[in-house]
């Protein structure tokens, strides 16, 4: 049966897509959690009705485009989302999410194919590259903040990831697997912000960033000692 998916929904699509799946999987997972509802034809016309109508305000042009992302570079998108004491997210912020944000604050569509991150899934300061147009791209500034706080100091960010990997290391001890963690590589990020006369800038000040590159973890049985 065709769904209307209500939420990002991993390995099988994105909020607003038009979906074929089976019935029983539908009534008994997606249906009751609120991911999804029944494509009628009239809910699929009006969401082919707001697509296009998104459409409209794509850039067109490379003139365009420069002018979208000019006015996405100014950008600070915040995402307040419940996280535990580690900084991991009870959830993820999506290419979706960011798309939708986007569109409700400054009604710019952007292609979230297009969007430079995978899902985000613990709280932080990012700057994530998306694709506007034919070698035109913006970068656009997010923060991911705990719902009803604010977001620490990167220094705070730092030893919440080792608790969560030092934790992550105990329980895979306690479980018999021997963790392997690969050296993160760090960047310092230098983000050189001004205020604009007309005061149409989003984001003020100087700040620095620590963004981690890659952090690989492969996790090796232990062996068993031969008899």
């Amino acid at each position: 049966m065709n769904v209307i998916l209500l939420k990002d929904v991993e390995k099988l699509g994105h909020r607003g897509e038009v979906v074929n799946v089976a019935r029983g999987y539908a009534r008994n997972f997606l249906l009751p959690r609120n991911l999804a509802e029944v494509a009628t034809d009239g809910r699929v016309k009006e969401v082919q009705r707001i697509d296009a109508q998104k459409a409209m305000h794509e850039a067109r042009s490379a003139e365009q485009a420069a002018d979208i992302a000019a006015t996405l570079g100014k950008l600070v998108l915040r995402f307040d989302v419940k996280s535990g004491p580690t900084g991991s997210l009870f959830g993820s912020v999506t290419t979706t999410d960011i798309a939708d944000e986007i569109w409700r604050i400054r009604k710019i569509r952007v292609d979230r194919r297009k969007i430079g991150i995978d899902s985000i899934k613990r709280i932080g300061r990012y700057t994530v590259t998306i694709g506007v147009f034919e070698d035109v791209s913006a970068d656009v500034k997010l923060m991911v903040v705990p719902e009803g706080g604010e977001l620490p100091p990167e220094e705070e960010l730092a030893a919440m990831i080792a608790v969560e990997e030092a934790e992550a290391a105990a329980a895979a001890e306690a479980a018999g697997v021997k963790p392997v963690v690969a050296e993160a590589e760090w960047e310092t990020v230098e983000v050189d912000e001004a205020v604009e006369a007309d005061d149409t800038a989003d984001l003020v000040g100087t700040e620095t960033v620590e963004v981690v590159d890659t952090v690989e973890v492969v996790e090796e049985l232990e062996e068993e000692p031969e008899a």
